[in-house]
């Protein structure tokens, strides 16, 4: 199994930089992420309601792993003020041991 296969990389996108905060610091106060990267505003332009809008949005990068997946989802969900909400996760083929290995100690799955 190559390395990285259980660590995700999460896309999501907020209204502002204020939301984005907020939900920076949820996913990394519960351990559902290692690391957001809050990236500069950027124009999407998008299918809604049978219309093209365009809105101004803040990306946001998280590192995850698979296993702590359905709880970072599930902060995302409740605490994201879209309706619905950008969530892409996209699985690493490959990446830096060290680096892998961070983001996997310092997430934590879910509790059950």
């Amino acid at each position: 199994m190559p390395a990285g296969t259980d660590v995700l990389l999460v896309l999501t996108t907020m209204p502002d930089g204020e939301s984005a905060d907020h939900v920076i610091k949820i996913v990394l106060e519960s351990r559902a992420a290692a690391c957001v990267n809050r990236l500069p505003a950027c124009v999407s332009t998008y299918w809604w309601k049978g219309a093209i809008e365009q809105a101004t949005e803040v990306p946001l990068l998280i590192k995850t792993t698979r296993a702590s997946y359905p709880m970072l989802e599930a902060a995302l969900r409740k605490a994201h003020p879209y309706e619905v909400p950008e969530i892409i996760a996209i699985p690493l083929a490959a990446g830096l041991p060290a680096y892998l290995a961070w983001v996997s100690g310092e997430t934590r799955p879910l509790s059950v």
